[in-house]
């Protein structure tokens, strides 16, 4: 079973990313986003076997006196996969990037599925996960067509296993 370190947000702030998740569930067979009971999140990195009292020390490390990450959102972008993914695309944030260098210098990024790994991350905030390619093109142009903008407060990082989404260690953040 993989492992994930992610932000997760516990907080009102949420409610855009809500919408979007029963709007992009259309497209999809099943609402896969709100089947995973787990919150709207920003998974930093990912590693398919690794111990998890190292991703719970190196969390607490990263995170332990961290405040709220704000992040700002602009647009919906899309995976091609064996199912589209659509997401939230975050703007550019020296905050977040700082964060994923900072997790990738406590842990070998060689451990790191690839497309989490400095250099090839791209921060995301998944909003459909299993989009049918019979849905795609129609799921393409609704995601090329929303230019929705909010901001969402991350107030919380984990360690989680998957799937199901078992939360291992939970560290909520500093209110600023």
């Amino acid at each position: 079973m993989p492992y994930g370190i992610s932000l997760k947000c516990l907080n009102e702030t949420a409610s855009p990313v809500f919408k979007l998740w029963d709007q992009a569930a259309a497209f999809e067979e099943t609402a896969s986003m709100r089947a995973l009971n787990y919150p709207p999140h920003l998974t930093l990195a990912v590693y398919q076997a690794f111990d998890a009292d190292r991703l719970g020390e190196a969390l607490e490390g990263i995170f332990w006196t961290r405040p709220t990450v704000t992040v700002a959102f602009s647009g919906i972008g899309y995976f091609q996969n064996d199912f589209l993914v659509l997401w939230a695309r975050p703007i550019p944030d020296g905050a977040l990037l700082q964060l994923h260098a900072a997790l990738h210098r406590k842990i070998d990024p060689t451990f790191c599925h690839e497309h989490y790994r400095p250099g090839n991350w791209a921060p995301h905030c998944t909003i459909a996960a299993k989009v049918p390619k019979a849905k795609s093109a129609a799921a393409i142009k609704w995601a090329n067509e929303n230019s929705m903008q909010f901001s969402v407060n991350f107030d919380a990082a984990d360690c989680v296993r998957f799937p199901p989404v078992e939360i291992l260690s939970e560290i909520r953040l500093a209110q600023r």
